[in-house]
């Protein structure tokens, strides 16, 4: 298995060396939820998302879509703490509360670092809505470990 080249690598969308962040790339998941990057880097990942088409059937904000959104803006971030040292990290842990729930508007992701390790990453990651209440409080723990071709 060979590493690939840091230009390899950024056409990628994956890490390369450890002088290049990783930049966010959105799945067909998140596109279809319509999710939007607002701000990247290892200290905090902020994205934002409609609540409008991800509503169970009450009409409330689902929380699958919750957890969805919560889980890929953690592993963003851990993902990009990863790239800092040359490696990947993928989802070991999710666990999430939610407190209230939304009928319309845009809800905010914010996913920061409770550590950051060279093995291990624990991330909280809460969901606010357009007046600043909290949502969802999620955490997320990913395991780093060395990129695979």
């Amino acid at each position: 298995m060979s590493t690939p080249s840091p230009k390899e690598a950024a056409a990628e969308g994956h890490p390369g060396s450890d002088k290049e962040l990783w930049k966010i790339t959105l799945g067909e998941l998140d596109e279809k939820m319509g999710v939007k990057i607002v701000e990247e880097s290892v200290q905090r990942v902020v994205a934002t998302m409609p609540v409008e088409g991800n509503r169970q059937s009450f009409g409330l904000l689902h929380g699958g879509a919750s957890l969805a959104v919560g889980e890929a803006v953690g592993s963003w971030a851990a993902v990009i703490h990863a790239s800092t040292l040359g490696k990947t990290a993928v989802g070991v842990d999710v666990s999430a509360t939610h407190h209230r729930s939304a009928r319309e508007g845009q809800i905010t992701i914010t996913a920061t670092p409770i550590h950051l390790g060279g093995t291990l990453t624990t991330h909280e990651v809460l969901i606010t809505n357009e007046a600043g209440q909290r949502l969802c409080t999620l955490r997320i723990t990913n395991l780093l470990m060395r990129r695979h071709k």
